[in-house]
């Protein structure tokens, strides 16, 4: 006996049940009658067993009879190929976007300042699409991408995993703030060595922003008499505000507080742009599912 059924003899089967004889069979299937006739007389001979009873005709499905083998194969067919079209129907329900998931991770800046239009503009467009966005610095979204918990993360920071797929998004600016109080924002371009001697807030370690205010801070000689770590780009605004010290954060970040006043622009020392790239993140090797396509071409 067979050790596994064979769909394409099993669907000549059904169809000649349901067509209720051969040739409607083979019309239906766009086929010869007799591929038909074989195809169900070595879906028997696999099987070993005797799925048509061609000796009588009583009550018989308008000229087909079962036998009892054969009444509980088909029951089993109708079951699977019903199962069969729900799964084209929910596929191609996906691909048209009427139903489906999309996971999004971003580091904080970006969730919080770049994402927020576009995702309202997919929802609204796509309503059938469950979205959720997760929000975690630089390393836990990409952690997560890896692990296959995200479909796609947007982070500002340096990544090395052989697991990701990491292109270049954006560019950003970053700018040097201080307190709207502080004598400094009244000099034209402050020496490394009086920036040395502030308090500088820095984000937590994995942050993008971190990443790139070290590094700025190394290229240019500035080593910081202390620092104050606090883990959201908005909190430390808030602290340089309150007089707290310096910091590096995104243009979009103090754009407000700095057209409020509450913050003042510094004037960075050298030739090194306060500027940094944002990465697109996905797994390596894994095709695009429909509703990130759609996204990222609303994105971009």
């Amino acid at each position: 006996m067979a050790t596994h059924l064979n769909l394409h003899l099993l669907r000549l089967f059904a169809a000649v049940v349901e067509h209720c004889g051969f040739s409607r069979a083979a019309d239906a299937l766009f086929v010869t009658q007799s591929a038909v006739s074989k195809g169900v007389r070595e879906l028997e001979r696999q099987l070993d067993l005797a799925l048509l009873d061609r000796g009588s005709t009583d009550g018989a499905r308008r000229g087909v009879r079962l036998t009892d083998a054969g009444e509980a194969l088909y029951r089993h067919a109708r079951a699977l190929f019903a199962m069969e079209r729900a799964a084209l129907e929910d596929v191609r329900d996906r691909v048209g976007l009427h139903r489906g998931r999309l996971r999004i991770g971003a580091s904080t800046t970006v969730a919080g300042y770049w994402l927020p239009p576009a995702l309202a503009r997919f929802s609204a467009a796509h309503p059938g699409i469950e979205l959720s966005l997760q929000v975690d610095n630089t390393a836990g979204v990409a952690e997560a991408v890896a692990a296959g918990g995200l479909d796609v993360g947007f982070v500002e920071g340096a990544v090395d995993d052989a697991r990701l797929r990491i292109a270049r998004w954006r560019d950003e600016p970053l700018q040097l703030v201080t307190a709207a109080g502080d004598p400094l924002a009244e000099r034209r371009r402050p020496a490394a060595s009086t920036l040395s001697a502030r308090t500088w807030l820095l984000r937590e370690p994995g942050s993008g922003t971190r990443q790139v205010a070290q590094a700025w801070l190394e290229a240019e000689g500035i080593i910081p008499r202390r620092t104050l770590e606090i883990g959201s780009n908005d909190a430390i605004a808030r602290a340089v505000a309150e007089g707290a010290g310096l910091a590096i954060l995104p243009a979009v970040v103090v754009a407000d507080p700095l057209a409020a006043g509450r913050l003042r622009a510094l004037s960075a020392p050298g030739k090194r742009a306060l500027v940094r790239p944002l990465f697109r993140l996905e797994l390596a090797q894994r095709p695009r599912p429909p509703a990130l396509e759609a996204f990222l071409a609303l994105l971009d």
